[in-house]
């Protein structure tokens, strides 16, 4: 299909699709703005005018001490006795680079100090970013409804693998996961709960250490054994803003939800 044929919002959503689907590279050796493309293609059609003269690499990157920021993570947050600690350490805590990235603020946790469940999405946006809370907007409020459905709104704790939004709300990079990961495994400690439930991709790699996609890796209990005092019963879903995108897609996180809700205690879940 030509692109003058596709609408920019059509564009991102297929984007965001195939980034779901576990697609994670490309196939030309320097990155093409599509959007700009897009917008004058009928100015400038030759895709090369609308390349970078030299592909950028990897020394034009900010370097990250990714070891050094995620040991200093570790230490605060072996240092938290409660979850409160643990907000106010996350807070004041720079050495994730999101945080220096235009973020208003960090975005913790919402949900019960003691809850059954732990979710963990990927990261903030743009409503989460301005609230102060995960899973605020309408990716939030789609989780809400299927929590009441399946029996599990009032036995959850819900947080991010990272705690700032990310400019322009992309998928956090590895690095920055790797970096907020002592935090977020404190968090489970604290809460203690009987099942972790990873939202997205982008979760479940950084929680799983594995490379498929979310697609591949949904519906499966594995353990998150790293940086745990004992191993936690984990499974991985399809991440809510995937499900505004590609609502057929639903009857397969509600399969998840179903799943997760069987292995609990019964609290009366819908069929």
């Amino acid at each position: 299909m030509p692109s003058s044929a596709v609408t920019e919002a059509e564009l991102i959503s297929l984007l965001h699709f195939w980034a779901d689907a576990g697609v994670d590279c490309c196939l030309e050796d320097a990155p093409v703005n599509r959007r700009v493309e897009m917008k004058t293609v009928a100015a400038a059609p030759r895709r090369a005018d609308l390349r970078p003269t030299v592909a950028p690499t990897a020394m034009d990157a900010p370097r990250i001490d990714v070891v050094g920021a995620a040991a200093r993570a570790q230490t605060m947050a072996k240092g938290c006795a409660t979850l409160q600690d643990l907000e106010s350490a996350i807070s004041a805590f720079d050495g994730c680079p999101l945080s220096a990235m235009g973020a208003r603020q960090a975005v913790f946790a919402r949900g019960r100090p003691d809850a059954e469940v732990v979710i963990i999405g990927e990261g903030p946006g743009a409503e989460e970013d301005l609230q102060g809370a995960p899973f605020v907007g309408r990716a939030g409020r789609l989780l809400d409804r299927m929590l009441v459905a399946s029996g599990l709104s009032d036995r959850v704790f819900i947080t991010n693998t990272v705690f700032w939004r990310p400019p322009a709300n992309r998928t956090p990079t590895l690095e920055e996961q790797e970096i907020c990961a002592p935090f977020v495994a404190r968090a489970v400690e604290l809460v203690d709960p009987s099942c972790v439930l990873l939202l997205g991709g982008a979760a479940a790699k950084a929680v799983l250490k594995r490379p498929e996609g979310i697609l591949s890796l949904r519906g499966r209990w594995s353990e998150w054994a790293d940086g745990m005092s004992r191993p936690r019963p984990v499974i991985a879903s399809l991440h809510p803003a995937f499900l505004l995108r590609q609502p057929t897609a639903k009857k397969l996180a509600w399969s998840d939800l179903l799943n997760l809700a069987g292995r609990l205690e019964p609290k009366g879940v819908s069929q």
